[in-house]
């Protein structure tokens, strides 16, 4: 497994900012999932999760070989991403 750098995770948190948003804003605006905001918001969870495994799969990397330093670093990130999420969506 390849040890991956803060510019490397910084880059794939970036792309999965924009990738999230993107997906919120059409989940939102088509609003074809089951369970109303919470199914979007429970969709866009998984939805990170996967495109962060397959992100880092793709470098050689998987979420179980990150030190726990970068997992808090994810972690936080996923969170305000979310936050902002719900603010800019919910009503």
């Amino acid at each position: 497994m390849t040890v991956m750098t803060q510019k490397e995770i910084n880059e794939i948190l970036e792309y999965l900012e924009k990738s999230v948003n993107n997906l919120a804003k059409d989940a939102f605006e088509n609003l074809e999932l089951e369970g109303g905001f919470e199914g979007v918001m429970n969709f866009l969870d998984n939805q990170f999760d996967i495109r962060l495994e397959n992100l880092l799969v793709a470098k050689g990397s998987s979420t179980h070989h990150l030190e726990s330093g970068i997992k808090n670093k994810i972690i936080q990130r996923k969170q305000n991403i979310f936050q902002e999420i719900t603010k800019q969506f919910q009503n």
